[in-house]
């Protein structure tokens, strides 16, 4: 599987994490850091991505580097913003989510709000509305406070947007081509590929400080084929 680099110096790696893939091992499935170490050497974990979520990540590839961007996330110092595909067209432009949430919260280890929760904000912004015959849909840059478990896909439900293709906070049902095109027909006995068969969310930009050289680095990582094609259906 080819992992995109979209930036790597001897202390740091940052790369656009493909959708199917752990962001830590579990003993059994094949993880990001796995990957990585072939190319790179030795990696340490930072932060975690959703294994259905794309996009940017980063890794530290010294324990030097390792304790101190573990310290930006735990100080709340790092940026990070996500685009999210949402059912529905909402009524604001721009909206922050305060609801304190609790994680493994049933048997389907769900997060749930809960006022005995721990903090969680989530600033939302609109960035394009996206209608057509049968639903309606919208693009939704999220940029969570704070880093709890399935945040973003909870705060979106609680406001009415569940993301698409989100079999635990939302309907989970897949975005098909069929649905946006009023003479679509598939050839062939196969069943339709959806355009979204997972959770439409992406880890779009992620700023950090340099944990060497204290330089801002900001690092935008570009849509994956799947994200991409559904925006340019919908539009």
């Amino acid at each position: 599987m080819r992992i995109e680099t979209l930036y790597a110096d001897e202390d740091i790696v940052i790369v656009n994490k493909p959708t199917g893939l752990l962001s830590v091992g579990d003993g059994i499935n094949a993880a990001l850091p796995d990957i990585l170490e072939r190319e790179f050497g030795p990696i340490w974990v930072v932060h975690r991505l959703d294994k259905e979520t794309s996009g940017a990540i980063a890794f530290a590839r010294t324990p030097e580097a390792h304790r101190e961007l573990s310290l930006q996330f735990e100080l709340h110092h790092v940026q990070k913003h996500y685009h999210a595909l949402v059912i529905g067209l909402p009524t604001w432009n721009n909206f922050s989510v305060n609801a304190a949430l609790r994680n493994d919260a049933d048997r389907h280890h769900r997060t749930v709000i809960d006022e005995h929760g721990k903090p969680a904000i989530t600033h939302l912004r609109v960035l394009q509305r996206l209608r057509n015959t049968s639903q309606s849909y919208a693009l939704i840059e999220a940029q969570p406070e704070t880093g709890r478990t399935h945040q973003i896909r909870v705060h979106l439900r609680a406001v009415g947007h569940p993301i698409v293709a989100d079999v635990l906070y939302g309907d989970g049902q897949p975005l098909l081509l069929s649905q946006l095109k009023r003479n679509y027909r598939a050839t062939g006995d196969a069943a339709e590929r959806p355009l979204m068969g997972r959770v439409a969310l992406h880890a779009y930009t992620l700023s950090i400080k340099h944990p060497t050289t204290e330089e801002d680095l900001t690092i935008t990582a570009p849509y994956p084929k799947d994200f991409a094609a559904s925006l340019k259906q919908l539009k």
